[in-house]
């Protein structure tokens, strides 16, 4: 019995905190340069559950974050996000990927330069390849940048986890100088910009 009070009183705790959840959890796989700054951002991002860095898109089984950086293993750093679209949509979080990284840059993100810092959306349904399209000419038409969008887009495959030094990198290394200087830049952008979306 007390189990089961427990239960309620959980369910009740997380619905009066707005952490309510539908129940029908997406993925979505994302690749905006290095995965410490899109971590950082979508950790505070309302109806996501968890954002896990990763590499996917390769040829190589499990590479280490070594032979991904030497951009031989074609795999691109990338996070995989869990979120609920009860509370937020597909099309928003391509919304924010499309503000806090530019995807005009072939292989880039300021100083990160590679095939693993390219801009990717590697898609889980073909709801989420129809929405990444639609965001992509959005951009486009919207002419935020100067030049055209160079975002992949492709099939999901093969997710590998990063070590485990790199989950919640930012908030464990916020005085490293990277951190300061390249991610906090970002999320406080997403701050600004989507105060809506903040948790």
């Amino acid at each position: 019995m007390r189990k089961f009070q427990l239960l309620i009183l959980l369910v009740i705790l997380f619905t009066q905190s707005g952490f309510a959840m539908s129940g029908n959890m997406e993925k979505a796989t994302l690749g905006g340069g290095c995965f410490w700054c899109t971590e950082a951002v979508y950790l505070q991002m309302k109806g996501v559950v968890s954002v896990e860095p990763g590499y996917s898109g390769g040829h190589d089984k499990n590479p280490t974050y070594e032979e991904v950086c030497e951009g031989t293993t074609g795999h691109a750093e990338v996070v995989l996000i869990t979120f609920d679209p009860g509370v937020v949509s597909f099309s928003d979080i391509l919304e924010v990927f499309f503000q806090i990284h530019d995807p005009t840059t072939l292989n880039r993100q300021g100083a990160d330069v590679g095939t693993q810092y390219r801009s990717v959306i590697f898609y889980h349904s073909e709801e989420q390849k129809a929405a990444a399209a639609a965001a992509i000419r959005k951009v486009n038409e919207s002419r935020i940048y100067p030049r055209a969008v160079v975002t992949e887009v492709s099939p999901a495959t093969i997710f590998y986890s990063a070590e485990k030094y790199h989950h919640n990198y930012y908030s464990l290394n916020q005085s490293k100088p990277y951190c300061r200087m390249v991610v906090a830049p970002k999320v406080e952008k997403f701050q600004k910009l989507f105060k809506e979306l903040t948790k």
